[in-house]
């Protein structure tokens, strides 16, 4: 291993920048997914449906993502992530009808599952504690930033062209990713080694049922609230009488603010405490949903929009960051696995509850009731995440401070 420390700076060539690239591919094709689907002749229900099918594709493939990257190593699952997308959206592009075009979305999800745990562990292993926090943000802040520029690039690639070409940018961008992993060495030398036996997901599960009972609660609702502004913003500015382009400018101006905030919340999170951006952000984000019917012209919908995106973006990294916090070193990936699951399944939930409310008929209520599960996901944060540990924060090891993974056992345990 290389003896020189690990700076953020030396993880752009072979961390920040494949994510980036990648997630740009992803960040342009997430507007047009229910265009392509209506392409094809599907409803609009079931072309809404497969914009849906890239997080069910990520919820089905987190836990497998885990077990791949502790069998090969982060670095082959991400080169094995990365083909097996560029099949995918092959498929995309080629789709002769929607369910074809379904499952290919679906199995892109999957895919994109992968590379972000990959790296996610990889940094875990290779990241100092005290650094930590800053690379988590950043790497969160990667896929913020892929979101927020990959539509302009698509819109541009799109500009008198079939919806359907927007994959073959994707793919573009999945080569292109897979090329600079083969090209840029991991920091310290090769990435670190795939584990000896593997380790059953069910045993990772028995293991650290209370964290996962209790924290992993926590990190499920952080998922939903998050997942619930890119709903709700559409939605009440369209019941607002909002037009398209309208709303798209509400988007992009809250993405900015959401974009430009991620590393120094990372900062923060390494010289506070994780307590310091965690709280804090899920109290904003879900006054501010809570707020958002209160709204009833552009300005205040546009003002409200860029409190839910400061609220979102000073909480970039954070689950990245406690599940690093709190993974055990010897089922790292796995345990990771289960984790984003977690995160994942509430982002695929919290949109749910608004559209049951809505069809329903009270949208302003399902967006209330989101807004109040933002409190209680900083009152779970406040109760479970850990206060003192050499490995969260440090230099913040206090009274009764141990290893952090007993420290979160215990918390649990007297939970």
């Amino acid at each position: 291993m290389d003896p020189r420390p690990v700076s953020l700076k030396s993880l752009i060539p072979a961390v920040f920048l494949p994510v980036l690239i990648f997630e740009t591919g992803m960040g342009a094709l997430a507007p047009v997914l229910a265009l392509s689907g209506r392409a094809l002749g599907a409803s609009v229900g079931a072309a809404g449906l497969v914009l849906a099918l890239v997080g069910v594709g990520q919820i089905l493939g987190d836990i497998p993502a885990g077990a791949l990257a502790a069998r090969l190593g982060d670095r082959n699952a991400m080169l094995i992530a990365s083909c097996v997308t560029a099949v995918t959206l092959s498929g995309c592009a080629l789709a002769r009808n929607v369910w074809e075009l379904g499952v290919a979305v679906t199995l892109t999800g999957a895919s994109n599952a992968v590379i972000v745990l990959a790296r996610q562990s990889y940094l875990t292993e290779v990241v100092p504690p005290a650094l930590r926090a800053r690379a988590m943000s950043t790497l969160g802040g990667m896929g913020r930033v892929g979101a927020f520029v990959g539509p302009f690039l698509g819109a541009a690639v799109l500009a008198g062209h079939p919806v359907r070409d927007i994959y073959w940018l994707a793919l573009l961008c999945t080569a292109v990713t897979a090329v600079v992993l083969l090209a840029v060495p991991d920091v310290g030398g090769a990435a670190p080694a795939a584990g000896g036996k593997p380790v059953p997901v069910r045993s990772v599960l028995r293991d650290h049922r209370r964290v996962f009972l209790t924290l992993g609660l926590a990190v499920l609702l952080v998922g939903s609230v998050r997942a619930t502004r890119q709903t709700v913003l559409p939605l009440w500015a369209e019941h607002l009488g909002q037009s398209a382009s309208s709303t798209s400018v509400v988007f992009g101006i809250a993405g900015l603010i959401d974009t430009l905030t991620f590393y120094p919340s990372g900062k923060v999170m390494d010289r506070a405490g994780r307590l310091w951006i965690a709280v804090p952000s899920m109290l904003v984000l879900g006054g501010a949903q809570a707020f958002l019917p209160l709204t009833h012209s552009l300005t205040t919908l546009t003002v409200v929009a860029m409190v839910m995106g400061f609220g979102n973006g000073i909480g970039s990294g954070i689950l990245m960051t406690l599940g690093a916090d709190v993974a055990p070193k010897e089922t790292r990936s796995q345990f990771l696995g289960v984790w984003r699951l977690c995160a994942d399944s509430g982002s695929a939930g919290g949109p749910l509850v608004v559209s049951a409310a809505a069809s329903l008929g009270s949208l302003a209520a399902g967006i209330t009731v989101m807004g109040a599960v933002g409190v209680a996901a900083a009152g779970a944060l406040l109760r479970w995440v850990p206060r003192y540990s050499a490995f969260a924060v440090s230099g913040s090891t206090g009274r009764g401070g141990c290893a952090l993974r007993r420290v979160a056992v215990c918390r649990t345990r007297r939970g």
